[in-house]
């Protein structure tokens, strides 16, 4: 089960290194970065209920192994992928893939450890396994950068999942929920569509302005297809997501924190490799040794929070996992200007590590504690679905942040010097754009035209940084305010 948190956790990093490398293979823009990144998210997001409750009904080994499979084919058609387009969409193949494998893989554990204190020890090691693909993700992904091609950070999950599947029919027993509910495409096609309408909203702000028509429809629209989807679920006689699970506050105080620290992570991540690549010229092995120190923590952590809720409950263990994620935003956030230098930003990396590891671990064992153990597929599957959809909108919301105070401030400090269209388009599409711009001018207006990109991405870097510090405290400040301490 394992093996399925540590792959996709892998794929997740390992394409945050190569995100400079595709602006230069395949000319990316920011948003169309972004995209790469969301469309697995938003995919995930909206399918892993379904795929939950599907997992209960017909058997959550099954579905397991299909999810692995259309994983792997997903990531086979990423690595051929000759533009961002066709590499979004098989981004979303295997973020469908990834619906099917993670509520089964923490089902199956829930079922399986049915003693709490078992399960609490079990799902630490299923969640310090995601700490471990974040640690080897980086790493991976530049070591293979410096010896293929952008491509080989797909294939390098053929193996892996090999490994899956293989030992799930050896060594997995089938498990169902006895009694199941229908399935629910209606709620599934609806959390779909309003998660990828606001989604694109928040991306494509900062390309086509704020209070732009399309934007402001899409954003709107995409908040009300979202309410339909609540009535829906409300009403349906067979909900995929039941709403009376949110009225235990074990469940949806834990749920909205684990939305907002993965929120401050993943969105962090997202800024971070560019900045160490970019800005700070690192290769991506590099660039992913740098993340190391954040993910070591993260996995020793992880391991401690068990010992952590002993001795303080789940709500303090929560609320300081938040809280350090915060300070940790917020140190990245205070020191980023155009001087900072990797050590400056250590301390917030280490802090953000050590918070992720203490959040996580404990806000997922008050969530699938909290179900019936015959609904573990769903209870497993909002908790991926809160994972999922904080760190999608912290991929946006703070890669939007970012966009738009660095096209508003590269702009206002080329606003003397006259730059062809296409060359403008490009600097003000990323950092890497404007950098590959700078080196092909030359002269006396290349220099010019880094410093003034570099000093405003970090620029954008400092307020998009503040942003998830914002939020991480403010999960804080719910979690200490409404969640129970220990489980009843």
């Amino acid at each position: 089960m394992c093996t399925a948190a540590l792959i996709i956790n892998v794929d997740n990093t390992i394409l945050n290194v190569a995100l400079p490398t595709l602006v230069r293979d395949l000319g990316a823009t920011s948003s169309e970065l972004q995209w790469i990144v969301d469309s697995y998210a938003m995919v995930l997001a909206g399918l892993l209920l379904l795929g939950g409750s599907l997992a209960d009904r017909f058997g959550r080994r099954r579905f397991f192994l299909l999810g692995l499979v259309v994983f792997a084919a997903g990531s086979a058609g990423a690595a051929v992928a000759h533009s961002a387009g066709p590499l979004i969409i098989w981004r979303a193949l295997m973020g469908a893939g990834a619906a099917l494998t993670i509520p089964a893989s923490l089902s199956i554990i829930n079922d399986l450890f049915r003693e709490p204190a078992a399960r609490v020890r079990a799902i630490g090691a299923w969640a310090g396994t995601i700490g471990l693909g974040i640690a080897i993700g980086p790493i991976a992904g530049g070591l293979l950068l410096e010896r293929f091609w952008w491509g080989s950070i797909f294939l390098v999950n053929l193996p892996v999942v090999a490994a899956g599947l293989v030992g799930a029919v050896l060594v997995v027993p089938e498990s169902r929920n006895l009694a199941p509910q229908p399935a629910d495409p209606t709620g599934a096609v609806l959390s779909v569509a309003g998660l990828g309408l606001v989604l694109w909203a928040i991306i494509q702000a900062p390309v086509d302005g704020w209070t732009s028509a399309p934007v402001v429809r899409a954003g709107v629209g995409g908040v009300g297809v979202l309410l339909a989807f609540v009535v829906w679920e409300a009403r349906s006689s067979h909900p995929m997501l039941p709403l009376g699970c949110f009225a235990d506050r074990r469940f949806s105080v834990a749920a909205a924190a684990e939305t907002l620290g993965a929120f401050g992570l993943l969105g962090s991540l997202f800024v971070q490799t560019q900045f160490l690549q970019s800005d700070l010229a690192y290769t991506p092995l590099q660039a992913g040794l740098r993340i190391l120190p954040l993910a070591g923590v993260l996995v020793v952590s992880a391991a401690l929070s068990a010992h952590a809720v002993h001795a303080i409950g789940t709500k303090g263990t929560a609320a300081a996992g938040l809280a350090a994620i915060a300070a940790g935003l917020w140190q990245v956030s205070a020191v980023s200007t155009a001087a900072t230098v990797y050590t400056d930003v250590v301390p917030g990396l280490l802090l953000i590590g050590c918070g992720a590891g203490l959040l996580l671990p404990t806000a997922t064992n008050s969530v699938v504690g909290s179900v019936p153990r015959g609904d573990a597929g769903i209870g497993s599957a909002v908790n991926a679905v809160a994972l999922q959809v904080g760190g999608a909108f912290g991929v946006a919301v703070i890669g939007s942040v970012l966009s738009t105070r660095y096209q508003s401030s590269v702009s206002a400090a080329l606003a003397g010097h006259p730059v062809p269209e296409a060359a403008a388009h490009a600097i003000h599409g990323s950092l890497g754009g404007a950098l590959a711009v700078a080196d092909a001018a030359g002269g006396t207006i290349g220099p010019v035209v880094a410093h003034a990109a570099r000093a405003a991405f970090m620029s954008g870097t400092g307020v998009a940084m503040a942003a998830g510090a914002a939020a991480a405290a403010g999960g804080a400040v719910l979690v200490l305010a409404l969640l129970p301490s220990r489980p009843r």
